[in-house]
C-alpha cells in the first residue's frame, strides 16, 4: 500500500475502533444469541474473549441482563442487546421503576461494556397475555425516557422482538399484515415510537419452522423453481426472503416503511427427532452461512433490494435443559466445551475452527479462504482498498466496474470483498496480505453470489 495511507490507518484505526465500541445501536452486521439454558458451558469472560478474538460476531443479544457477562463483555467492543424478561415488563409502565431498572441493570455497566439496545420482551405481540401486550409500548417509551434521564439515548435504542405469528401470512408476502386487534392497538404504536427513535423492527425469522419435504431446498437456499408472489408477481428464490418482505409489507400497510427490519434470530437445528424434517449438521451449517452471506451480501430482498440486513444465529450454544423435541437443545453454533458443531463460516481465521477436540490446519482439512472487508469497516479504508489492490500488477478489477458480472450490488462493502480478495489470492493467501490496514479478515465462507465468483 501506499506508505502515507497505511500510516494514517495504523494512526487512526485504534481511535476509530475505540469510538465504535460506544457507538448506537443500528450497524450492521453477525450477531448471535447467547443463551445460558446448560449445564456445561463455559465462564462467561471464556466466551467474551473467544467471539471478540477469534470470530466475525460484531453483536451478542442476551436473554436477560445478568451482571456476570456484561460485566464479562467490558471492553471488547462488542454491541450488547440485553433483553427485558417478559414478567419484568409489566412493572415498567411506572416511569420510577423503569428509572430504576436501568439505574441498577444498565448504567453500571454502560461505560465499559458497550450495551446498544433494551429488547423489551420477547415475541410479546403473540402472548395470549393482555395485561403484557398492553404494557408493551408503555414500558418502551418509559425505558427510552429513562435513558435519556442518564444521558445514554444516543447509543442504547429500545426495541422489542416478534415472531412471524403476528402476521397473517407469509407464503404471499405482499398481502402480509398484522393480525386484527394487534395492527391499531399495539403495533402501530409500536412502529411510531421506533420510527421516532431511529430503532429497527426486530423479528425472529425461521425457515425451518416453515418446512415441508416439498420446501426444503427452498428453505435452504438451494437451487429450486421459485415460488410467486401472485400479489407482486415477484419470484421468490428463497423462505427468508419471503418472510422479511412479508414483514416489509405489514409494515408498509400501517405506512412505516421507513422503519428498518433487524433479523433478531434466525438459525436450523444440529440434530431433532426422528419424526422432525430436516434436522442435521450440514443442513444446519448450510442453512447458517448461506444466510449470513446473503443477509449481509447488499442483494437485498424482491421488495427491499440493495440493501443489507443485520442477521443475529440462533444460538451460540447447545442448550441441555431447553425444553421441548430434541431439535429445541441443538440449535448451538458451538457446544458446551467450546468446539464447534460445524463451520458456520464465522471465523476470523480458518485455524480457530474446532470442530472436534483436536485442530487441523487449513491445508490438512482442505479448506479453502477468502478475504473480506471485517463488518463495519470504515468506508473511506474501503475505498483506498480498492484503489490500492485494483492498481496492482495483474490484479483486475472489471468485474467491478460498471456492467461487470460483480459491481451489481453497487455498494463498498461489495467491490471492497471482491478486489481486497483478489489482491489476497494473486499474493499467495498470507494473513498479511488480507490485512488491509485492520480492516480485513480471512474467512472459510465464499463470499461468492449468482454470477458473480470470487476466486
Amino acid at each position: 500500500m501506499k506508505l502515507p495511507t497505511v500510516v494514517l490507518v495504523q494512526i487512526l484505526l485504534p481511535m476509530l475502533l475505540s469510538l465504535s465500541a460506544i457507538q448506537g445501536a443500528d450497524a450492521g452486521g453477525i450477531g448471535v444469541n447467547y443463551g445460558t439454558r446448560g449445564t456445561t458451558l463455559p465462564p462467561p469472560a471464556d466466551v467474551a474473549r473467544f467471539l471478540a478474538r477469534d470470530t466475525l460476531v460484531d453483536r451478542v443479544r442476551l436473554l436477560d441482563a445478568d451482571p456476570a457477562v456484561l460485566q464479562a463483555f467490558a471492553g471488547t467492543g462488542l454491541a450488547m442487546d440485553v433483553t427485558v424478561p417478559n414478567g419484568v415488563v409489566p412493572r415498567l409502565v411506572s416511569l420510577a421503576l423503569a428509572r430504576r431498572w436501568v439505574r441498577e441493570n444498565v448504567a453500571p455497566y454502560a461505560r465499559a461494556t458497550n450495551i446498544s439496545r433494551l429488547l423489551v420482551g420477547n415475541e410479546v405481540t403473540t402472548e395470549a397475555n393482555r395485561t403484557l401486550l398492553l404494557a408493551l409500548v408503555p414500558a418502551m417509551r418509559n425505558l427510552h425516557t429513562a435513558l435519556v434521564a442518564a444521558t445514554l439515548h444516543d447509543r442504547i435504542k429500545v426495541s422489542t422482538t416478534h415472531s412471524l405469528g403476528v402476521l397473517t401470512t407469509t407464503e404471499q408476502p405482499s398481502a402480509a399484515r398484522f393480525r386484527d386487534g394487534y395492527d391499531t392497538a399495539i403495533v402501530k404504536p409500536l412502529l411510531r415510537f421506533l420510527r421516532a427513535t431511529g430503532a429497527p423492527f426486530m423479528v425472529n425469522a425461521y425457515p425451518f419452522y416453515g418446512l415441508t419435504s416439498d420446501t426444503l431446498d427452498f428453505a435452504l437456499f438451494r437451487v429450486n423453481a421459485g415460488v410467486m408472489d401472485e400479489g407482486s408477481g415477484l419470484v421468490y428464490s428463497n423462505m427468508l426472503d419471503a418472510q422479511l418482505d412479508a414483514v416489509h409489507s405489514a409494515i408498509r400497510r400501517l405506512g412505516f416503511g421507513d422503519v428498518d427490519i433487524a433479523v433478531t434470530e434466525t438459525g436450523w437445528p444440529s440434530a431433532g427427532e426422528d419424526w422432525e424434517l430436516g434436522v442435521g449438521a450440514d443442513l444446519a451449517r448450510d442453512y447458517n452461512k448461506k444466510a449470513i452471506r446473503h443477509l449481509g451480501s447488499g442483494v437485498g430482498t424482491p421488495l427491499m433490494p440493495n440493501r443489507t440486513f443485520e442477521v443475529s444465529i440462533f444460538s451460540l450454544f447447545d442448550e441441555n435443559l431447553k425444553p421441548g423435541p430434541v431439535s429445541q437443545r441443538n440449535f448451538g453454533l458451538f457446544r458446551g466445551d467450546m468446539t464447534a458443531v460445524y463451520d458456520a463460516g464465522i471465523f476470523t481465521s480458518p485455524e480457530t475452527v474446532v470442530p472436534v477436540s483436536t485442530k487441523v490446519t487449513p491445508a490438512a482439512a482442505g479448506r479453502r479462504q477468502w478475504c473480506v472487508p471485517k463488518p463495519g469497516a470504515d468506508e473511506m479504508m474501503l475505498q483506498e482498498n480498492i484503489d490500492f489492490a485494483c492498481g496492482q500488477e495483474g490484479v483486475d478489477c472489471a468485474a467491478i466496474r460498471a456492467g461487470g458480472v460483480c459491481y451489481e450490488p453497487d455498494t463498498l462493502q461489495g467491490h471492497a470483498a471482491y478486489a481486497m480478495n483478489l489482491y489476497f489470492q494473486s499474493n499467495g493467501q498470507h494473513a498479511f496480505d488480507c490485512d488491509f490496514g485492520q480492516t480485513g479478515l480471512v474467512t472459510t465462507a465464499d463470499p461468492s453470489y449468482g454470477g458473480c465468483k470470487f476466486m
